[in-house]
């Protein structure tokens, strides 16, 4: 039996006839249990019924995270009885946005998770470290123990931090992949050689990581993905998912972009005037879920920056895989002429051995343009103009220098890991004249 879908391993043209036909159940489906998608369709006078490719899709207005805030309550499809779980994501406005989840939707999103787990080669029988949290509202916690439970393998919910734990887990356990977010690993290598850990000849195989690329545009492992790799020689597997979504691409063991699952989503690329890019070029994603019945999307714009790629895989897959994400459109910087995305910047500091930890601030100066201020703890002293040093790292690297503070371990490592935040906090953003979406 093979461990791929049927529809992932079809041609696209087979593909696509597949998704125009769950994409006219999802239309009627909104047209008649939608508020928010009703008024929609009647403001803009939009007949579904002639919404039946996926290039029709271009005549559909974009929903963005503005109007899930704005008119949440409106987008839920069923009464308050069928919700099952209620979970919460980041608005624009400031508020968190609440995503309603039926019985459906979680069998949905263990699926979801089961095929992705399978696409990185797990299989029955496995035992998963969870390293990121279950609760505090978020959905990925609870998605990766559905998704590993229909799988049929096993699963030790350890949560975020705590390396102490973390090692005692796997001593005790002997779990063979962890679910982490990359950044983490360092840590528990550090905490490991510390206390004499012999972490290379531990139990664990494989990480499963989430929230962070590991990967340039190329594919080639990025920094901190080969800095993982040159201190613990395990498998890594990228993967990108977001709340909105509800659905997970993630990298095969060829390591060539994150895998789409048709079945689960619809995607386009679009340019800053929202108009579909041409084939291999970059642009926003935007998302239409599939079989979702709480809170469906329609034309959602995710805000991050990604190319498509079309060949099919050496794993047996034809559907389409995403490559690492550039950047979020709103998070682009304009400085001193030059166009730049949070990565670039995070890139350099990885790679500087010095640094222990950083945090990247974007301000609007006196002048209205974009101020970035790099805060980075060391690791290590230098007898030399250490801030020289790492402006002339970054001028060779993106061609502007940012300013640059020194600042303690501690102070920072506060910024990073706040309380109810699953991902380290790297960039922050404090401009109010900015507004890169096209909407």
């Amino acid at each position: 039996m093979s461990l791929i879908p049927d529809i992932e391993k079809q041609p696209q043209s087979v593909i696509k006839q597949f998704q125009e036909e769950k994409l006219a159940l999802m239309l009627d489906y909104l047209s008649e249990h939608s508020l928010f998608y009703k008024k929609l369709f009647k403001k803009n006078h939009i007949d579904i019924k002639k919404i039946r490719k996926t290039e029709d899709l271009k005549d559909i207005p974009f929903t963005g995270k503005a109007d899930l805030q704005l008119y949440n309550d409106e987008f839920i499809c069923v009464s308050r009885d069928k919700i099952i779980d209620y979970i919460t994501t980041s608005g624009t406005l400031g508020d968190p946005v609440t995503f309603a989840m039926t019985d459906a939707d979680l069998n949905r999103l263990a699926y979801n998770e089961k095929i992705s787990f399978l696409c990185a080669g797990a299989q029955p029988g496995d035992i998963f470290q969870l390293m990121t949290t279950i609760d505090k509202r978020f959905m990925a916690g609870l998605a990766y123990f559905l998704g590993i439970r229909l799988l049929g393998a096993g699963i030790v919910r350890v949560g975020n931090g705590i390396p102490e734990l973390q090692w005692d887990t796997i001593e005790r356990i002997r779990p063979n992949t962890i679910i982490v977010v990359p950044s983490f690993i360092p840590r528990i290598i550090k905490y490991a050689e510390n206390k004499g850990i012999d972490y290379k000849n531990s139990s664990i195989k494989k990480a499963v990581c989430i929230g962070e690329n590991l990967r340039r545009q190329d594919f080639s492992l990025n920094l901190l993905g080969q800095r993982i790799k040159d201190m613990w020689d395990i498998e890594l597997y990228s993967t990108y998912a977001s709340t909105e979504m509800a659905t997970t691409f993630t990298e095969c063991q060829f390591g060539c972009g994150g895998h789409h699952h048709p079945e689960l989503i619809i995607c386009e690329l679009v340019n800053e005037s929202g108009i579909p890019v041409e084939e291999g070029k970059t642009g926003e994603l935007v998302i239409t879920t599939l079989g979702v019945e709480g809170m469906p999307l329609l034309r959602f714009k995710t805000g991050d920056l990604a190319s498509f790629h079309y060949e099919p895989c050496r794993c047996g897959r034809t559907t389409m895989r995403i490559s690492p994400i550039v950047g979020r459109r709103n998070h682009m910087v304009k400085y001193k002429g030059t166009s730049l995305y949070p990565p670039a910047v995070f890139d350099v500091l990885d790679h500087t051995p010095y640094i222990e930890n950083y945090v990247m601030t974007v301000n609007d100066n006196e002048y209205g343009n974009d101020r970035i201020i790099i805060k980075v703890g060391l690791n290590a002293h230098s007898s030399s103009d250490i801030i020289k040093e790492l402006k002339d790292r970054f001028r060779a690297r993106i061609r502007v220098a940012p300013e640059i503070e020194i600042c303690p371990i501690d102070e920072i490592k506060k910024i990073n890991f706040p309380d109810m935040s699953r991902k380290p906090i790297k960039f922050i953003d404090n401009r109010k004249h900015i507004d890169y979406h096209a909407e």
